[in-house]
């Protein structure tokens, strides 16, 4: 029976992990030069799509907060 071979394994691995983290760090790279670019799945570029809400301002009847 053949033994495993580990090593080409743990290659493999780190093949695989490199290239991954060669492709994050091309596609952040990517959205810091085009920030405004559609083709980004993440959402995250999708900032000024729409304001953060900001509380209510008080009906004139109620004291406003402090007074």
């Amino acid at each position: 029976m053949a033994t495993p071979n580990y090593g080409y394994e743990k290659r493999q691995k780190e093949l695989a992990k490199k290239k991954k983290k060669e492709e994050k760090l091309r596609a952040k790279a990517e959205r810091k030069l085009n920030p405004n670019s559609p083709d980004d799945a993440s959402g995250e570029a999708d900032t000024d799509a729409a304001p953060p809400a900001q509380e209510a301002p008080a009906s004139p009847g109620t004291p406003a907060k402090g007074d």
